[in-house]
């Protein structure tokens, strides 16, 4: 069965306790004879139920309970209905004659007849006060001519239908008691919340959050591997050495060391790289006049090439060879030699 929405506000505020005694009435009796709506009752009751977990019983004064009895009391007092007043005397019944009319006579008892009372003078008749009730009651006669046809009959008013005002008024009234509970309902939530995360003490056991474990993970750095050295002895026809060439055979940057060789003056020596893979010599630059001259310009050959192949040194014009080619024929020449093995990847150690 499907429930409009003034089913179910009406199930909130059973379970809110905001309903007067007919409304309940009606509400038990749709739980009694239909489960899905008891269930939807049973439903706002968890609901609401949360606004009790932060509220403490309050034992109210002991004026309230005098308040309540005064109230009581006189509300009974009010109900009562009111006592009947005795019964009045009926008044003495008229005299048929005046006061000026002359009295029948009457006879006496021995059946003598007494005389007739003269009637008074003129002079002698009282008159009654300006103040005095008179007793002529007075008589009203009914209208008994016909109803002027000049005047104009007022239409009288069609009565105001109020059915729709009451039921807005009745839906305006639910749907504000709804708000009211949702509104509090969430304000007790945010307070929950707030105290969760910020003092999570003051909250009971079943409402505190658990406690975080927070997992860090440190990756030890691996230990830094030893790479192969290549070295070359760059010497002449006299068999002195005149450079040391050293070449790191992970990054592939050569250092070449003077030793013994000085150059002519106005003159250069440079350093070329000869291979039978290679259709010619290439130029791996000109040695500068210092001790230490470094150079990254081996990392563009391949492996092969560079730990087979003949380095040698020409004598060639100030700044080098101006067509990249050697002009003259190399003095000091060498090959590679390694120095030191690269290291071996160890097994992890057993636990």
């Amino acid at each position: 069965m499907a429930y409009t929405e003034d089913h179910i506000a009406l199930a909130a505020e059973y379970a809110l306790g905001t309903l007067d005694a007919g409304e309940r009435a009606q509400v038990e009796t749709m739980m009694a004879v239909d489960k899905a709506f008891a269930d939807i009752v049973q439903g706002w009751a968890y609901r609401l139920s949360v606004l009790n977990q932060m509220v403490g019983s309050i034992e109210p004064r002991p004026i309230v309970w005098e308040n309540i009895k005064l109230e009581l009391a006189r509300t009974a007092f009010a109900q009562e209905p009111p006592a009947l007043s005795e019964a009045s005397p009926s008044p003495p019944p008229a005299p048929e004659f005046s006061s000026l009319e002359a009295a029948p006579p009457q006879s006496s008892s021995d059946g003598t007849q007494q005389p007739e009372p003269q009637p008074p003078e003129p002079d002698q008749i009282t008159r009654p006060a300006s103040d005095a009730l008179s007793d002529v009651t007075p008589i009203f006669m009914p209208q008994v001519h016909a109803p002027d046809p000049e005047v104009v009959r007022t239409p009288q008013a069609p009565a105001a239908d109020n059915t729709n005002v009451i039921y807005l008024e009745s839906r305006v009234k639910r749907w504000r008691t709804i708000a009211s509970a949702v509104g509090a309902l969430a304000a007790a939530l945010l307070v929950t919340l707030s105290l969760q995360i910020f003092q999570p003490d003051a909250l009971p056991g079943g409402l505190r959050p658990a406690p975080r474990v927070q997992r860090v993970e440190v990756k030890t750095p691996a230990p830094l591997t030893a790479s192969s050295q290549y070295v070359a002895l760059l010497q002449g026809q006299g068999g002195g050495p005149a450079f040391i060439l050293t070449i790191d055979g992970t990054t592939r940057n050569f250092t070449v060391r003077k030793v013994g060789a000085t150059p002519e003056p106005g003159k250069s020596f440079e350093l070329w790289l000869i291979s039978d893979k290679l259709a010619r010599p290439r130029s791996l630059g000109v040695i500068g006049s210092g001790d230490f001259t470094a150079r990254p310009v081996l990392g563009s050959y391949d492996a092969d090439v560079v730990n087979g192949a003949t380095y040698a040194v020409t004598v060639e014009q100030a700044g080098g060879s101006p067509n990249g080619q050697p002009t003259s024929a190399p003095v000091f020449s060498g090959k590679l030699i390694e120095t030191v093995p690269p290291s071996q990847p160890q097994a992890p150690a057993k636990k």
